[in-house]
């Protein structure tokens, strides 16, 4: 059998639900369908998830929410009128929209959590009622009813472990199964949803639950990519790569497939094909285990993401300080802050930090008290750095692919400020400023697939 997830662009309005329809008429082993919320039917337009997280806000500030909640069902009923649903099958639907902003919740998380989940739930219950209607024999399933427990996290959950012994009660089942992506439930029974784009989370939960032999999540593009089209013309389309790539790629800004999805598909060793609704019958990019993967290039591409900032310290005789790099990770536990990398010198340190976790209030709290507790001869915060990522299962037994990365950049007078080689081996981390982000990218592309 196969697990299928439509993201919301594929489920925007009626003409992408039709194409949803046929996908799935068109092989009987998509057996478990996982809805997204309504995406962007048009260039300006508005996620369904955006807006119910508006509409949450006003509840959350007792302002009237009757005309946020009417643009959000507005949505969802014209997608019905396309299949021309009566309004006596709407009405639950419509019902339960509107019951949210009058529902008891622990905490606003809570309530936060369970606004933005009733994007996929809804969109999960019309589905079935427009496929029921079309005599298939489709059941809606709530991640309650099915045991999809998480986390008591609101809006970052992570799934638990008995979720995956409760799944496999729904291996033979005939009915074609449709449940909401994004969201489970916790011990308690509350709505807690996964970080944003959940949805490809939750198709790989049901993948590995139900063992499947394949999970489809269908977007809107042909396959992922060696580079951005945004800053490569025309890029190479990858056919396969392995989890590990994949993941390492979503890391610097790859944003086809939510790279926390690959930990239950990897875990249960299921083949990932990421696809286009609207040009289904295109291959797509496979996304597989290590095991037998024969890679056909060095790399399988490059990434870039500019959300990156690095905290420089010098001070003299550094290496020979014992415990000096344990307390600055005290403070980091301290300020509950994660960093990404440490690459040192024998009077230098630099930590690179994810900064959308920073408000500049803590950044300044934290710099003050690195100062305060490690007197550093210089610091320095670093706001203009960008992480490139170069990845390839063929890099692992090639000799010369540092030189062919840096060969090109030095020609373009692009300073790199930082290397990192992963253990692994199939990743080399650059660092350099911002605006050098582009073009860094373009050239290592040229060099590895122009040639």
């Amino acid at each position: 059998m196969k697990v299928v997830k439509f993201g919301g662009s594929s489920l925007a309005n009626g003409e992408q639900f039709q194409k949803v329809i046929n996908i799935i008429h068109a092989d009987p082993a998509r057996k478990l369908i996982v809805t997204s919320a309504p995406g962007k039917r048009f260039t300006g337009d508005t996620k369904v998830t955006d807006l119910l997280i508006k509409y949450a806000q006003t509840v959350i500030q007792q302002e009237n929410y009757t005309a946020i909640m009417e643009q959000i069902w507005s949505r969802y009923q014209e997608i019905a009128d396309y299949f021309a649903i009566s309004q006596k099958l709407l009405l639950p639907l419509k019902t339960e929209l509107k019951d949210l902003a009058v529902n008891t919740y622990s905490n606003t998380d809570y309530l936060m959590a369970a606004f933005k989940a009733h994007g996929e739930k809804i969109n999960a219950q019309l589905l079935t009622i427009i496929l029921q209607q079309q005599n298939i024999s489709a059941r809606f399933l709530d991640p309650q009813t099915a045991g999809l427990l998480v986390s008591d996290v609101a809006n970052d959950a992570q799934v638990l472990d008995q979720t995956y012994l409760n799944l496999k009660q729904w291996q033979h089942v005939q009915d074609l199964l449709i449940v909401p992506g994004f969201y489970g439930v916790t011990h308690k029974g509350q709505i807690a949803t996964f970080s944003r784009g959940g949805s490809d989370i939750t198709g790989a939960i049901w993948a590995r639950g139900l063992q499947a032999e394949l999970y489809e999540n269908f977007t809107d593009v042909n396959a992922i990519y060696a580079a951005s089209p945004q800053i490569v013309k025309q890029p190479t389309a990858i056919k396969v790569m392995t989890y590990r790539e994949l993941r390492e790629l979503s890391y610097a800004g790859f944003s086809v497939f939510h790279d926390e999805a690959l930990i239950p598909a990897i875990e249960g060793q299921i083949p990932i094909n990421v696809k286009n609704t609207n040009h289904p019958n295109l291959p797509g990019t496979m996304i597989v285990p290590e095991q037998h993967f024969h890679p056909q290039n060095i790399i399988t591409g490059v990434a870039s993401s500019n959300h990156f900032a690095a905290l420089y310290l010098h001070r003299y005789l550094l290496n020979k300080e014992v415990g000096f790099t344990l307390k600055l990770l005290q403070i980091f536990y301290q300020y509950n802050i994660s960093y990404e990398h440490m690459p040192s010198g024998i009077d230098d340190l630099t930590v690179i930090f994810d900064k959308r976790q920073f408000t500049e209030k803590l950044r300044q709290q934290l710099c003050q008290e690195v100062k305060a507790v490690l007197k550093p001869d210089y610091l320095e915060w670093i706001d203009d750095y960008a992480i490139i990522m170069v990845v390839g299962e063929g890099m692992r037994n090639k000799i010369g692919v540092m030189n062919q990365i840096t060969q090109p950049l030095a020609k373009n007078h692009v300073a790199i400020h930082m290397i990192n080689q992963g253990a692994s081996r199939i990743s080399i981390m650059l660092g350099t400023k911002q605006a050098d982000a582009a073009i860094t990218v373009s050239q290592i592309y040229q060099q590895f697939f122009n040639h």
